[in-house]
């Protein structure tokens, strides 16, 4: 990753490489990709070391990928003919193998390894065959593309006509989630970049068929939900074609409206009013790995989950540690949720029934509308009392989420929740598109402060119940807030950090200095290149950064240079072997039990510069 300049050498240098195997549903296993990919941290380079790692099923349509890390590509083929696809489905972190199911490796000669390694066919298929045209343009670069996480916009339904278009969206969408929020702390970890393949018709499909575009993004229907690729091998040879420079993939349909979906692809639209969060969102699932925190879905896991209150990921945030006793549950009930996706008209409400236990002191009114513009538009109604529902300032008929809060409990038994449409030139538009009702103990029962953290219940599709760290903090909770909580933002942090060296560089020079006999010296110089963040910021951030590094000359510290990214070393004894340790401390992350935020590398001089 790191280049020694000069007379020096720059130890630890090689690069990884990558296999990507996708799951299906029938438990086959197919190769996906296999190439050379940057720094991980996880990985050792002691002979038949790997590391793998397993990309979730975030929608029931899409398959779940390992990716297998080792420096030796023969670990492949040790590997490779004896996954077990059943086993892999099943488990996180370790593999079980056996010889039943075949990598598909065979095509890989000997004179393939000499390739590059996104150029190798794999299961038949020669992925540059199938890349799009692509115009590339830097959005944002804050490093070399071989050692930061670069995320790449890449345009679906925009013609050629449309470039501006798109390059406009891509921009304000880089902007906005690297900006004051989200993605800001860490924004010196990431590049970003714009990818245009022109289109030949302007838009995303419906109805489940795809329009003629590059990547094919479709909708199942009409309803601003999932948008859907329908070219995957398409997507992956773009961006393999991009080698170091794309790591996250990001599918940008040119729609105004609300959709996207996370996965091995973050598909998004524009959406003035939901693009960026949608972008925020999905993205947490994929440089995170973390599931859902909202009610009524089915895939839960990650730092921000849990399934008992004895053991907390997120136990270092409490914001009241206990040291004995499992933290309290705060008290909370989900009687109601569905996602009706229902066209409304003004000839029958949309109404629906629930029961409530008549046992909590709060409860608040959840639900989701599009193709509704004004508040005279619509009348929702609990048990008959008007909510009171108003839509977001601007939203035209994209779909916006709304919370209505009641300082009061319900009464045990029956109760009607009633949607009612009252213009009827938006009949064909309008539509419901999720509802739920939650109930909560009064204030020593239910803690809903802002900035609290402890173990709030969130139910799944079947309500089964799992727990999250905030009431409502999170993004990854509710769409429309900007921020992660603290424990997805340290999981953030974490998962950058493994692919991103702190140091970039170490470069080596020569100064003469004078001297009082007015001959001077050499004096050879060691400048250390580190990711900048902390003091090296250009924008400062409003959070506690700190650097620490550390030299040591052949085994001895050097005590003097402590701290230091430049040093300058007398000429007659600089030839020798150089340890730099270097940590980042920040006050987003409270453990690190796997050294992310640690670097160290080994430099060599070989020559002095009287002798250079």
């Amino acid at each position: 990753m790191l280049i020694g300049l000069s007379t020096g050498i720059l130890q630890s240098t090689r690069r990884p490489f990558e296999l990507v195997l996708a799951i299906h549903e029938d438990s086959t296993c197919s190769v996906v990709s296999v190439r050379q990919t940057q720094h991980h941290k996880g990985l050792s380079d002691q002979p038949g070391h790997y590391v793998i790692e397993r990309s979730r099923k975030l929608a029931t349509r899409l398959d779940e990928e390992l990716h297998v890390f080792a420096f030796d590509q023969e670990v492949f083929r040790e590997l490779g003919f004896t996954v077990n696809c059943t086993q892999a489905r099943s488990t996180r972190d370790d593999i079980a193998w056996d010889e039943s199911t075949s990598f598909g490796l065979t095509g890989i000669s000997e004179a393939s390894r000499q390739t590059v390694m996104s150029k190798i066919p794999v299961d038949g298929v020669d992925w540059n065959s199938r890349v799009p045209p692509l115009h590339i343009e830097r959005l944002i670069e804050s490093g070399p593309s071989n050692n930061r996480i670069d995320l790449v916009f890449f345009g679906d339904g925009y013609t050629s006509d449309e470039y501006d278009k798109f390059m406009t969206d891509a921009t304000r969408l880089a902007e906005d989630v690297s900006g004051n929020q989200t993605f800001n702390t860490v924004k010196p970890l990431l590049n970003f970049w714009a990818a245009f393949s022109p289109s030949n018709e302007s838009g995303i499909g419906t109805g489940g068929k795809p329009k003629d575009t590059p990547y094919g993004l479709y909708r199942d229907g009409t309803e601003l939900r999932g948008v859907y690729y329908s070219k995957p091998e398409i997507a992956r040879a773009a961006c393999l074609s991009m080698g170091d420079r794309c790591d996250y993939p990001i599918l940008m349909g040119n729609d105004p409206f609300y959709g996207g979906l996370g996965g091995p692809f973050t598909v998004i639209t524009p959406s003035l009013a939901n693009g960026a969060l949608v972008l925020r969102h999905e993205l947490g699932h994929s440089i995170i790995d973390v599931g859902e925190e909202y009610d009524g879905g089915f895939s839960y896991f990650g730092v921000n989950a849990a399934y008992n209150t004895t053991s907390l990921p997120w136990s270092h945030w409490l914001s009241r540690p206990v040291k004995d006793a499992a933290p309290r549950m705060e008290r909370s009930v989900m009687p109601i949720q569905q996602y009706p996706w229902t066209l409304l008209d003004t000839a029958e409400p949309w109404s629906t029934t629930f029961n409530s236990s008549g046992q909590y002191s709060r409860h608040l009114v959840k639900f989701s509308l599009s193709g509704i513009p004004d508040a005279s538009d619509l009348r929702v109604e609990l048990d008959g009392t008007d909510l009171g529902w108003m839509p977001r300032k601007d939203i035209g008929f994209d779909r916006w989420h709304y919370d209505v809060y009641r300082e009061s409990g319900m009464s045990g038994g029956v109760h009607e929740i009633r949607f009612t449409l009252i213009n009827e030139t938006l009949e064909g538009q309008a539509q419901l598109c999720s509802i739920e009702v939650l109930e909560f103990g009064d204030q020593t029962q239910f803690n809903a402060t802002p900035g609290h953290y402890g173990v709030f219940p969130t139910f799944s599709e079947t309500n089964k119940t799992s727990y999250r760290p905030t009431n409502e903090d999170c993004l990854m909770r509710a769409v429309t807030k900007p921020n992660f909580c603290k424990v997805c933002l340290e999981g953030l942090w974490l998962s950058l950090l493994k692919r991103v060296d702190l140091i970039d560089d170490i470069h080596e020079g020569c100064q003469w200095h004078p001297t009082s006999d007015s001959k001077g010296k050499w004096m050879k110089t060691l400048d250390l290149q580190l990711v900048p963040l902390a003091e090296l910021r250009e924008i400062t951030v409003d959070v506690q950064e700190s650097f620490s590094i550390l030299w040591t000359k052949d085994g001895k510290r050097l005590n003097a240079f402590t701290n230091k990214t430049s040093i300058i070393l007398e000429d007659n004894d600089v030839v020798g072997k150089y340890d730099v340790e270097v940590k980042f401390a920040t006050e987003e992350v409270r453990v690190d039990s796997a050294g992310m935020l640690t670097a160290k590398v080994v430099y060599i001089v070989e020559r002095s510069c009287t002798d250079a």
